[in-house]
């Protein structure tokens, strides 16, 4: 009966949802854009932003930092990508596992524990300058580039690696047999192949490197991009007029999104069809081949790691106060749990907090998406990009500017920390279960509905349990990135809702690496947890729900 139909009022209550917590923080920021500090209507952010050098320089250094960052990341994500998948290496299988916990890693700990080892008082560039060779600081764009790269390779490799272990030996054997040398095919036959899947990881790469908060603000010192001026400028506005800030970020919402479109129209293109029947073959390498496969291989993952062990070493180092003396303690340690648990008990509170909402929002929205699709949820699911375009900064921006003032005056509460988590990191729970429920026949809920259970009863007791693993999955990837977020949370945080992102972001301001290594590991550790945990609920090996 349509009457007991409850998906006839969880849709508009879903619609309710991202009207309030997506769709009107935008559009206040659109409306602010278009506003000077008197309420006026008019142009006159747009004609600022037009008119100022430094603002320029902001978008070309975006530009800049993610074409940098991007053929970085496609150098090193593709090469370890057709290393791990053409050849049987030594730990293949960690090699794998530790790509994935850099793709998860908090996103300023690359950056700060390259300040760690090549900053101005870095260790490797103490020793390196004491031993008389001149080495420069890892400060400015060529530094950001350099983070950017091993930052964002992971995200590269897993895409490339997918597409090539589909790729049909037949041509690559066709090839050979007409003498084709084998560096030759892999520019004339297997590239061209994947280049699809190569073109999608650039796009995804990209969009990332331009909505970068975090390695800009730590590393680049004067080289500005849009997304630090825009937190430049809504700091300085604060109390004031926003308008700047908010046709800035408006800029930056818009590269972001020609991007992604980019992106989806390459993935819908689906030019590159593997059927999976006869996959490359593995080969053993011998003699100076397998040394320097594994070489670069270990290399490449082994410094993409790199600021996970930094960190948890510096953590163990001794410290007296900011200073770190020679030797290890756990003075760091001793100082997190003494002076700065808050941000230990608010991430966690937050993190469970929104992964619970996450968890049950992204149920209902993957089953509406897949399971009662028409014109609404098709809409449904285009606006479920919008959090992934939207960087966290402008998403700050824009809470504040919605949640300042009644009916919904939360700006300042651990309330609206929560909701912008919240709304960021619903496609991860959506899109899992969507996913998980194509690998399900509808017939056992319609079954269940025949024999007298209601629609909420057959999809409580019967679909609900058989997309389990996928719930569980997109709920721990929702966890691990909201623990990690640092972008919206600095924007909206007051001194009583400190996180842990943030409190790490300013003890690495305030040069007091310890707390700051101590706060990491701990943070590292919750997330390496969590994803074990996304893994083992999730029954693969693969990171499709990532």
């Amino acid at each position: 009966m349509v009457s007991r139909d409850p998906w006839r009022v969880v849709q508009p209550v879903i619609w309710v949802i991202l009207g309030v917590l997506l769709l009107w923080p935008l559009s206040t920021i659109l409306l602010s854009s278009v506003q000077d500090a008197e309420g006026v209507f008019g142009l006159g952010n747009y004609a600022e932003l037009l008119a100022r050098p430094r603002y320029h320089r902001a978008v070309l250094n975006t530009l800049l930092a993610g074409a940098g960052g991007t053929a970085g990341a496609l150098v090193l994500g593709v090469t370890l990508a057709f290393l791990v998948t053409r050849y049987r290496l030594r730990g293949g299988a960690a090699l794998r596992t530790l790509a994935v916990l850099a793709l998860v890693s908090p996103p300023f700990i690359g950056a700060y524990a390259w300040i760690v080892l090549f900053g101005a008082n870095g260790l490797v560039r103490r020793f390196v300058v004491d031993l008389g060779i001149d080495m420069p600081p890892i400060y400015g764009a060529a530094g950001v580039i350099l983070v950017f790269s091993f930052k964002f390779f992971p995200n590269v490799f897993l895409i490339t690696a997918a597409a090539l272990g589909q790729v049909n030996r037949s041509l690559e054997e066709a090839a050979e047999g007409l003498g084709v040398p084998p560096w030759r095919r892999l520019f004339t036959v297997t590239l061209p192949l994947i280049l699809p899947a190569i073109s999608a990881a650039a796009l995804l790469a990209f969009v990332l490197s331009i909505a970068d908060f975090g390695t800009p603000r730590l590393i680049g010192r004067n080289f500005e991009v849009l997304a630090t001026e825009a937190f430049s400028l809504y700091t300085a506005d604060l109390g004031s007029n926003p308008g700047l800030a908010s046709a800035l970020s408006l800029v930056l919402v818009a590269l972001s999104m020609v991007l992604v479109v980019l992106q989806r129209r390459l993935l819908r293109a689906d030019v590159f069809h593997g059927s999976g029947l006869r996959r490359p073959y593995v080969t053993v390498p011998a003699g100076w081949r397998a040394v320097v496969a594994n070489g670069v291989a270990w290399g490449i993952v082994g410094v993409g790691i790199l600021p996970a062990i930094v960190v948890v070493a510096f953590s163990f180092r001794r410290t007296s106060g900011p200073v770190f003396q020679s030797g290890f303690g756990l003075q760091s340690y001793e100082r997190m749990l003494h002076a700065v648990m808050d941000p230990v008990w608010n991430t966690l509170v937050y993190s469970l907090s929104a992964t619970a909402a996450i968890v049950v929002a992204g149920t209902l929205v993957g089953y509406l998406v897949t399971r009662r699709p028409s014109r609404a949820t098709a809409v449904l699911d285009a606006l479920l990009m919008i959090p992934y375009v939207v960087p966290g900064i402008v998403m700050g921006i824009g809470f504040v500017t919605a949640f300042n003032a009644p009916p919904l005056a939360i700006t300042g509460t651990g309330l609206v920390i929560v909701l912008a988590v919240f709304i960021r990191r619903l496609p991860y729970a959506a899109r899992s279960a969507a996913t998980s429920l194509k690998q399900l026949s509808p017939s056992l809920e319609e079954a269940a509905v025949s024999l007298g259970w209601s629609p909420a009863q057959a999809f409580l007791r019967v679909t609900v349990p058989l997309m389990l693993p996928g719930i569980m999955a997109g709920g721990m990837m929702s966890f691990v990135t909201a623990m990690n977020e640092l972008s919206s949370s600095l924007v909206l945080y007051v001194s009583s809702t400190v996180t842990m992102p943030v409190r790490i972001y300013q003890a690495v301001i305030s040069g007091d690496y310890g707390t700051a290594s101590a706060l990491g590991s701990t943070l590292l550790g919750l997330t390496a947890i969590a994803v074990y945990a996304a893994f083992r609920f999730s029954g693969r090996r693969d990171t499709s729900f990532l």
